[in-house]
Protein backbone atom coordinates (compact mmCIF):
# COMPACT_ATOMS: atom_id res chain seq x y z
CA UNK A 1 0.00 0.00 0.00
CA UNK A 2 1.43 3.36 -0.81
CA UNK A 3 1.93 6.05 1.69
CA UNK A 4 -1.38 7.85 2.45
CA UNK A 5 -1.52 11.60 2.43
CA UNK A 6 -3.29 13.58 5.79
CA UNK A 7 -3.74 17.19 6.50
CA UNK A 8 -4.15 18.66 9.75
CA UNK A 9 -7.60 19.73 10.62
CA UNK A 10 -6.58 23.25 12.51
CA UNK A 11 -10.31 23.16 14.13
CA UNK A 12 -9.86 19.93 15.82
CA UNK A 13 -5.96 20.58 16.44
CA UNK A 14 -3.64 22.37 18.84
CA UNK A 15 -0.01 23.69 18.77
CA UNK A 16 1.24 24.30 22.29
CA UNK A 17 3.91 25.17 24.75
CA UNK A 18 4.55 25.69 28.29
CA UNK A 19 7.73 27.75 30.19
CA UNK A 20 8.25 28.44 33.41
CA UNK A 21 7.50 32.47 34.48
CA UNK A 22 9.07 33.41 37.74
CA UNK A 23 10.40 30.07 38.62
CA UNK A 24 6.91 29.04 40.28
CA UNK A 25 4.40 28.73 37.67
CA UNK A 26 3.73 28.11 33.99
CA UNK A 27 2.66 30.09 31.21
CA UNK A 28 0.77 28.05 28.51
CA UNK A 29 0.97 29.42 25.06
CA UNK A 30 -0.61 27.56 21.15
CA UNK A 31 -0.20 29.54 17.87
CA UNK A 32 -3.38 30.06 15.99
CA UNK A 33 -2.02 29.56 12.60
CA UNK A 34 -0.08 26.71 11.41
CA UNK A 35 -0.32 23.72 8.93
CA UNK A 36 0.35 20.50 8.76
CA UNK A 37 0.96 17.39 6.76
CA UNK A 38 1.81 13.68 7.55
CA UNK A 39 2.66 10.95 4.84
CA UNK A 40 1.73 7.73 6.44
CA UNK A 41 2.81 4.46 5.06
CA UNK A 42 1.31 1.95 7.48
CA UNK A 43 3.31 -1.22 5.82
CA UNK A 44 6.72 0.90 6.51
CA UNK A 45 6.38 3.35 9.05
CA UNK A 46 10.12 4.31 8.69
CA UNK A 47 9.09 6.09 4.92
CA UNK A 48 6.48 7.96 6.71
CA UNK A 49 6.93 11.64 7.08
CA UNK A 50 5.60 15.12 9.18
CA UNK A 51 6.16 18.40 8.23
CA UNK A 52 4.56 21.19 10.30
CA UNK A 53 4.60 25.24 9.78
CA UNK A 54 3.72 27.60 11.98
CA UNK A 55 2.99 31.02 11.52
CA UNK A 56 5.28 33.31 14.45
CA UNK A 57 3.17 35.90 14.86
CA UNK A 58 0.32 33.65 15.55
CA UNK A 59 1.36 33.45 19.33
CA UNK A 60 -1.41 33.74 21.61
CA UNK A 61 -1.02 33.53 25.63
CA UNK A 62 -4.14 35.04 26.60
CA UNK A 63 -2.11 38.26 27.46
CA UNK A 64 -2.04 40.67 24.94
CA UNK A 65 0.79 42.68 25.75
CA UNK A 66 3.24 39.37 26.45
CA UNK A 67 2.26 38.33 22.89
CA UNK A 68 3.28 41.34 21.89
CA UNK A 69 6.67 41.10 23.53
CA UNK A 70 7.18 37.60 22.35
CA UNK A 71 6.19 38.65 18.71
CA UNK A 72 9.49 41.04 18.95
CA UNK A 73 12.88 40.81 18.65
CA UNK A 74 13.28 40.21 22.24
CA UNK A 75 12.09 36.74 21.44
CA UNK A 76 10.09 35.16 18.30
CA UNK A 77 11.78 38.18 16.37
CA UNK A 78 8.44 37.12 13.88
CA UNK A 79 9.22 40.08 11.67
CA UNK A 80 12.32 38.87 10.71
CA UNK A 81 11.69 35.01 11.02
CA UNK A 82 7.84 34.67 10.56
CA UNK A 83 7.70 31.06 10.03
CA UNK A 84 8.61 27.81 13.19
CA UNK A 85 9.08 24.74 10.69
CA UNK A 86 9.27 21.44 11.75
CA UNK A 87 10.28 18.57 9.04
CA UNK A 88 10.78 14.97 9.67
CA UNK A 89 13.63 13.22 8.89
CA UNK A 90 13.10 9.34 10.65
CA UNK A 91 9.99 7.94 11.69
CA UNK A 92 10.87 4.72 14.75
CA UNK A 93 8.01 2.91 15.34
CA UNK A 94 8.08 2.20 19.36
CA UNK A 95 4.65 -0.25 19.35
CA UNK A 96 1.63 -0.33 17.92
CA UNK A 97 0.70 3.19 18.97
CA UNK A 98 4.10 4.93 20.15
CA UNK A 99 6.41 6.38 17.83
CA UNK A 100 9.51 8.81 17.93
CA UNK A 101 9.55 11.20 14.90
CA UNK A 102 12.97 12.83 14.66
CA UNK A 103 13.60 15.46 12.69
CA UNK A 104 14.74 19.70 11.77
CA UNK A 105 13.00 21.94 14.09
CA UNK A 106 13.68 25.48 12.78
CA UNK A 107 12.95 28.94 15.36
CA UNK A 108 14.15 31.64 15.49
CA UNK A 109 16.56 31.04 11.81
CA UNK A 110 18.35 28.31 13.81
CA UNK A 111 17.73 24.44 12.69
CA UNK A 112 18.42 21.65 15.39
CA UNK A 113 17.29 18.29 15.09
CA UNK A 114 14.53 17.10 17.83
CA UNK A 115 12.52 14.20 18.45
CA UNK A 116 8.68 14.31 18.83
CA UNK A 117 7.39 11.16 20.95
CA UNK A 118 4.20 10.10 19.30
CA UNK A 119 0.96 8.46 20.21
CA UNK A 120 -1.42 7.11 17.81
CA UNK A 121 -4.71 6.73 18.64
CA UNK A 122 -6.36 5.38 15.47
CA UNK A 123 -8.25 6.38 13.22
CA UNK A 124 -11.92 6.63 12.41
CA UNK A 125 -14.98 7.31 9.93
CA UNK A 126 -16.63 10.50 10.04
CA UNK A 127 -20.00 11.53 9.81
CA UNK A 128 -19.51 13.36 6.64
CA UNK A 129 -17.69 10.31 4.82
CA UNK A 130 -14.12 10.98 5.40
CA UNK A 131 -11.03 9.53 7.50
CA UNK A 132 -9.36 10.83 10.38
CA UNK A 133 -6.74 9.86 12.29
CA UNK A 134 -5.52 11.11 15.83
CA UNK A 135 -2.29 11.49 17.05
CA UNK A 136 -0.45 13.48 20.04
CA UNK A 137 3.27 14.67 19.94
CA UNK A 138 5.25 16.01 22.73
CA UNK A 139 9.01 17.35 23.27
CA UNK A 140 11.36 19.83 24.53
CA UNK A 141 13.62 22.34 23.72
CA UNK A 142 15.99 24.84 25.53
CA UNK A 143 15.49 28.26 24.24
CA UNK A 144 18.66 29.62 24.00
CA UNK A 145 19.94 27.12 21.91
CA UNK A 146 17.72 28.66 19.59
CA UNK A 147 19.35 32.12 20.18
CA UNK A 148 16.33 32.94 22.62
CA UNK A 149 18.07 34.45 25.44
CA UNK A 150 16.13 37.34 26.93
CA UNK A 151 15.66 37.53 30.40
CA UNK A 152 15.51 39.57 33.18
CA UNK A 153 17.05 38.16 37.07
CA UNK A 154 14.99 38.37 39.52
CA UNK A 155 15.54 39.84 43.51
CA UNK A 156 15.07 36.74 45.03
CA UNK A 157 17.28 34.95 42.55
CA UNK A 158 15.96 33.06 39.28
CA UNK A 159 15.01 34.49 36.14
CA UNK A 160 11.87 35.76 34.98
CA UNK A 161 11.56 33.00 31.94
CA UNK A 162 13.08 29.32 32.18
CA UNK A 163 14.79 27.86 29.55
CA UNK A 164 12.78 24.75 29.07
CA UNK A 165 10.01 25.08 26.35
CA UNK A 166 7.46 22.34 26.80
CA UNK A 167 5.76 21.60 23.15
CA UNK A 168 2.73 19.91 22.38
CA UNK A 169 1.07 19.14 19.44
CA UNK A 170 -2.67 17.17 19.62
CA UNK A 171 -3.39 16.42 15.91
CA UNK A 172 -6.66 15.31 14.00
CA UNK A 173 -5.42 14.85 10.96
CA UNK A 174 -7.96 14.24 7.55
CA UNK A 175 -7.00 11.82 5.04
CA UNK A 176 -6.74 13.06 1.50
CA UNK A 177 -8.53 11.36 -1.17
CA UNK A 178 -7.39 11.67 -4.44
CA UNK A 179 -9.57 12.01 -7.46
CA UNK A 180 -9.52 9.37 -9.73
CA UNK A 181 -7.35 8.99 -12.68
CA UNK A 182 -8.34 10.18 -15.81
Amino acid sequence: MPAEKWNFDPVHSHVGFSVRHLMISKVNGHFKSWTGTLLIDEDKPENSSLTVEIDAASIDTKEPQRDDHLRSADFLDAQKFPKIAFRSTRVEKIDLEHYRVSGDFTLHGVTREIALEVEYFGRAKDPWGGERAGFSATTSIERKDYGLTFNMPLDGGGVVVGDKVNITLEIEAVREVLAPAA
